[in-house]
């Protein structure tokens, strides 16, 4: 209950109880009113220089949220740069050089990489860092792009490698471990049958009737049958440019269309045709050449054994054929 004020009343020398009435009453209220305005505007205005409204202060939280994630997002695409590069270095010096084949240039890794001119629409053309993070973006993908198309490209190569060397002659055609069996006798020699010097296209490997003879590569026999120069010979067609001819046979473990693996029992050593005894007469031919077949036994030799094989047919070059 509010205080109760008194005035003295002359008229009945009393002190009376007074309430305002009317005009002071009504001034009273002005004043409480204008008095509680100005205090609230001065509160209000305090309190906005001061605090943010709940909705400011929302979407400052939501805003530092998004900074954070776009900090974590600029990381990862760094991340992912350096983790490209890797791979790219990789491709270009490892992978390519093991291939035979040339890096791709920087024009090729470049191409089709804009700048962020894609980018300069009316929504973010005043956020130049949001520009610039879609434009590493865009540039990641490109280059990601390119990577992809250079693996499969190396995928495909290495298919095609992986084929031609197993395919490629590249071990001898009989089990001649101690290097002891190999005549060098390609080239012009003198023909023990028909006494007069000719040309010997391949390399005779002296072994024992029945001795296994062996699909030097990956390939498929094209021919079987018997010559009159030859004997029992076996023509092996490669691929890539690659025959090998297997002669003197004294008999065939394989016939016409058969799909032969290297390391494949093919036929084994003999006598037949113009030969002077038991051996194996080994060519191959490259894009329909005859070149040397000691060229291609590295594979199952070490570079000492390489040196001895050569240094032990060329002491015994004795013709067989």
């Amino acid at each position: 209950m509010g205080k109760i004020k008194y005035r003295y009343n002359p008229k009945t020398c009393k002190y009376e109880p007074w309430y305002l009435r009317g005009k002071a009453l009504q001034d009273q209220i002005a004043i409480f009113i204008t008095l509680s305005l100005v205090l609230g505007g001065i509160f209000y205005f305090g309190y906005s220089k001061n605090f943010d409204s709940l909705d400011e202060q929302i979407l400052k939280k939501k805003n530092l949220t998004l900074k954070v994630e776009w900090q974590i997002l600029e990381e990862r695409v760094q991340a992912a740069y350096a983790e490209l590069n890797t791979l790219i270095d990789r491709d270009d010096k490892n992978y390519r050089v093991i291939l035979d084949s040339s890096p791709l240039s920087p024009e090729i890794r470049q191409s089709g990489v804009g700048g962020s001119e894609k980018f300069n629409t009316e929504d973010i053309k005043d956020y130049p860092s949001v520009m610039s993070g879609y434009a590493n973006l865009e540039k990641l993908k490109h280059t990601v792009d390119v990577e992809v198309q250079s693996y499969k490209e190396l995928n495909s190569i290495l298919k095609e490698r992986v084929s031609m060397w197993a395919s490629r002659p590249a071990i001898q055609p009989i089990n001649n471990k101690q290097l002891e069996r190999l005549h060098m006798s390609y080239g012009s020699r003198f023909h023990p049958i028909f006494k007069r010097y000719m040309d010997h296209k391949g390399l005779d490997f002296a072994a024992d009737n029945g001795t296994p003879v062996y699909a030097t590569g990956d390939g498929k026999v094209i021919m079987v049958y018997f010559s009159a120069s030859y004997g029992n010979v076996i023509y092996l067609e490669h691929g890539h440019g690659y025959e090998t001819r297997y002669a003197h046979l004294s008999r065939f473990a394989v016939k016409e269309g058969d799909v032969i693996k290297r390391g494949h029992v093919i036929g084994y050593v003999g006598s037949t045709g113009n030969s002077v005894s038991a051996h194996l007469h080994y060519e191959v031919l490259f894009q329909g050449s005859h070149v040397n077949p000691i060229n291609f036994f590295q594979r199952d030799l070490n570079n000492k054994e390489y040196e001895r094989l050569i240094e032990a047919g060329s002491i015994d070059a004795k013709v067989l054929d």
